[in-house]
């Protein structure tokens, strides 16, 4: 039996991605073609990336990049979260996943719901919405240097409070 395919699908490579990474054969569904885009990565086959994208894509599409992100990682697996629609019938479909990777070893995880499209048969990839936690939004209004300080000090926020943020701002830098 030969190895897995690196998109976690527990087939051999040979009996799954493979054939259409060589051209062989076109990804069947949305789901498909996310698990053939992501054993690209894995292997290194920018072209498949640009080959399967859409033109709107495909004109930013960035090939240094992709190859050098590629190349960085350690591929560890893609877990499929959802698919809407992207069946073999549909002409659309959505697809929630995340890409597991590690880079000098530390784990990471690229959250993403891709759109897909079939254009004259064939899926591609239309555009991609990254997921990550949600923005920190300020509940109070922000504290001036030289306002006093909310603890209740009686003194300037930068001489109070403040202080540990600068430093804390400091270190960062």
């Amino acid at each position: 039996m030969s190895d897995a395919c690196p998109c976690a699908s527990g087939k051999p490579f040979g009996e799954c991605c493979e054939p259409y990474l060589l051209g062989r054969a076109k990804p069947p569904t949305a789901v498909a073609l996310m698990r053939s885009r992501y054993t690209a990565y894995a292997m290194g086959a920018i072209d498949y990336l640009y080959q399967t994208s859409s033109e709107r894509v495909r004109k930013e599409f960035d090939a240094e990049g992709s190859k050098k992100w590629a190349k960085s990682a350690e591929w560890t697996g893609i877990e499929i979260i959802q698919a809407t629609d992207g069946g073999q019938h549909d002409e659309r479909g959505v697809i929630e996943f995340l890409a597991h990777y590690k880079v000098k070893e530390s784990d990471f995880e690229h959250h993403e719901r891709a759109e897909f499209e079939k254009r004259d048969g064939i899926w591609v990839f239309m555009d991609g919405h990254i997921i990550g936690p949600a923005p920190v939004r300020r509940e109070a209004p922000k504290v001036g240097r030289n306002d006093p300080c909310p603890c209740g000090s009686g003194r300037k926020h930068k001489k109070c409070c403040g202080t540990a943020r600068e430093a804390d701002e400091k270190l960062k830098n």
